[in-house]
């Protein structure tokens, strides 16, 4: 069953540019799947794709010599002598691609459509490589409006206008339990039975610590970063303490940090920063960190229907941009703070008293706006649920 990712209207506008694509994100979010829905749809017959996992294909750009390079695009299809299309699925395989890509694009009419499964590995060579050549896009797991795209019959909250009614709550509630039990990993949508998603969740955890953590990252103790990910998944919507994690795990302060980016860069978490107008003080100050699907979290953490709801609020807002928290010395906070303009409070069940506090706070610190994300049913004012904040 193909749904069209929502990412796929951010990539259109790019696919007449000269510019590489390249789409990037953690293992089993759907990037091959996107990559041939993009292929389909391109109007023009002059492309071809090429799965890098395979070894008979990585042979084709592991060549030194980028003209024999286009020689083999020519053999297996590809007119050079005009505008042409080339997806490379896979490219952390063949280091050399970059270089390629970089000398096709400046030398032919060749439109490159890349996708890799580590942005650890992408970003850093791509960043010296394909300076000023690419746009690169983050695949994540399904938000919720894709999620029920995949149900029979499917469901949406686009067309929604104005208050939602209870008998709306309630249908899309029972649908949002169990997207915030079992994630949006396309895989387990798709599995029918609890028992088939929750092994579905045991591959992909197995499969992104053998092949991210284990190969890419070659660390020499392997369940040392194991235990910190668990450590992690208990403390979603948390301020970090490296140096009270250092001392669990019993490494160094400076070995947290370098595992807490490899985990960030490979998009196992997020970390997000106190809102501030100086970056400074954001970037010394302690972040909260947060798990890339719901379906992970509850799998392998024990943590409260709050801090499961607010991981799923995050991951809906961090596709709209930039997302911080706020705090005070007190402990009064706002959750979420997005491009440094509108507030965010997250609730299971809101009260008065909540969004008179969120209005003080947010006019104290000239925000645009403020919202209360509710888990329950509310007549609040000022308020949304996370079905429809996942769908904006």
């Amino acid at each position: 069953m193909l749904i069209e990712r929502e990412l796929y209207s951010r990539i259109r506008p790019f696919l007449d540019s000269p510019e590489a694509i390249v789409v990037t994100g953690m293992r089993r979010v759907g990037k091959t799947t996107l990559l041939l829905h993009i292929l389909r749809n391109l109007k023009s017959q002059n492309k071809i794709f090429l799965d890098l996992e395979n070894p008979l294909n990585q042979r084709y750009l592991e060549d030194p010599n980028y003209e024999r390079i286009l020689d083999t695009f020519k053999f297996l299809g590809l007119d050079t002598r005009k505008r042409g299309y080339v997806f490379l699925d896979e490219i952390q395989f063949v280091k050399s691609v970059p270089s390629a890509v970089k000398y096709l694009t400046d030398h032919y009419e060749i439109k490159f459509i890349l996708s890799g499964s580590s942005s650890f590995y992408i970003k850093n060579l791509f960043s010296e490589s394909l300076s000023g050549r690419k746009y690169i896009f983050d695949l994540y797991p399904f938000s919720f409006g894709e999620f029920l795209s995949a149900r029979k019959p499917a469901l949406n909250t686009k067309n929604l206008e104005g208050r939602v009614t209870p008998a709306i709550f309630e249908e899309l509630d029972r649908h949002y339990h169990e997207y915030l039990l079992y994630g949006g990993f396309p895989g387990v949508v798709l599995k029918d039975s609890v028992e088939e998603k929750k092994m579905m969740l045991q591959d992909i955890f197995s499969s992104y610590f053998q092949l991210e953590v284990k190969q890419l990252g070659d660390f020499r103790k392997t369940n040392v970063i194991r235990d910190l990910m668990l450590l992690l998944m208990e403390r979603v919507g948390s301020r970090l303490d490296i140096q009270k994690l250092s001392k669990e795990i019993g490494v160094s302060r400076e070995t947290v940090y370098n595992y807490l980016a490899f985990l960030e860069n490979t998009y196992f978490i997020t970390l997000i920063r106190p809102f501030s107008r100086s970056r400074d003080s954001e970037i010394r100050s302690m972040p909260k960190v947060y798990v890339c699907d719901t379906g992970l979290v509850n799998q392998f953490a024990r943590i409260g229907e709050g801090a499961l709801f607010e991981n799923a609020v995050f991951s809906a807002l961090r596709a709209n941009g930039e997302v911080n928290y706020y705090q005070k010395k007190s402990g009064v906070e706002i959750d979420f703070i997005l491009n440094k303009r509108h507030a965010y409070e997250v609730k299971l069940k809101p009260y008065d008293q909540d969004l008179t506090r969120l209005s003080r706070l947010a006019e104290e610190l000239k925000l645009q706006d403020y919202t209360i994300v509710s888990r329950k049913y509310t007549e609040l004012p000022h308020t949304t649920y996370g079905f429809i904040l996942s769908n904006k």
